[in-house]
């Protein structure tokens, strides 16, 4: 980093000026107090050393930079690998073949995931990593698979109420370990209008929406505000059927009314004896 890199917003909250990166534009990246604070010491130390300004290919220019050694920039295998490195092997952070586990650009996708996940813009995220496209920074917008697991985890492992004819085998744990696992880390992707599909992508296109009968849907009492709403919806098609005479569309219909007025009392809908009744 140039010994200019750290400057502040208008408000006067510090941040970072990178030049440039990896995909030659400028970044402004916000900074912690407390870490500008350490920057602004080193940043000191290196402007008493009054090392010579050496040209940045980057750049374009003469720069001086904060972390010299011996009248060379220090490179990132000593300023960060060799350092993570250490601290790994310390925390046991290491996999099968005794190789650390954390990188240093192992942070940059935390900071993108951990914006996205707090609801930043893809604008910003796309300032503070310096992408030059939306689609880049789209990586992040993804939620996370331990996000993911956690409302997989909150709404069926927790023994939440649920409904469908795969509900009796997710609760039995009768799913193959595969299956749970993708479906752990995709939940919100199985996600239909009135409920969830387990079918994995290699077993084709969903079915799940014709009947609400599929092996492979679920629901959960978090779907009842939309089943109620579609339970309304099909009455109003089934009188349009009888005005217009058509009996094919009246049977087919009342049949996915039934069938929402069944998902409903599995949930324990309090609606749902009304809803039979007048079925």
């Amino acid at each position: 980093m140039p010994v200019d890199c750290l400057d502040a917003y208008p408000d006067g909250y510090p941040r970072l000026r990178i030049p440039v990166g990896k995909t030659y534009t400028e970044r402004m990246i916000p900074l912690h107090p407390q870490a500008a604070d350490a920057l602004r010491s080193l940043i000191e130390t290196a402007k008493t050393g009054n090392a010579a300004a050496r040209h940045d290919p980057w750049a374009q220019r003469p720069v001086r930079y904060v972390f010299m050694r011996r009248g060379e920039p220090m490179g990132r295998f000593f300023l960060f690998d060799d350092a993570l490195e250490i601290a790994c092997r310390k925390a046991g952070l290491l996999d099968g073949d005794g190789n650390h586990t954390v990188t240093a650009h192992r942070f940059r996708h935390s900071v993108g995931t951990q914006l996205a996940e707090g609801g930043a813009q893809i604008q910003t995220i796309m300032a503070i990593l310096g992408h030059r496209s939306a689609q880049m920074s789209a990586t992040y917008s993804h939620i996370s698979d331990p996000v993911l697991k956690e409302q997989y985890e909150k709404v069926i492992a927790a023994g939440g109420r649920i409904a469908g004819p795969a509900a009796e085998a997710l609760l039995a744990n009768q799913l193959g370990e595969e299956t749970v696992h993708w479906l752990k880390t995709n939940f919100f992707k199985t996600e239909l209008e009135l409920g969830h599909c387990l079918r994995t992508p290699a077993e084709g296109p969903c079915e799940c929406d014709l009947y609400l009968r599929c092996s492979k849907f679920f629901t959960t009492s978090e779907y009842v505000p939309r089943l109620r709403e579609r339970l309304v919806r099909e009455r109003e098609l089934v009188q349009d059927a009888v005005e217009r005479g058509w009996p094919r569309e009246v049977e087919r219909h009342t049949a996915i009314s039934g069938r929402i007025c069944e998902l409903l009392a599995e949930l324990g809908d309090s609606t749902a004896s009304d809803a039979l009744g007048d079925a």
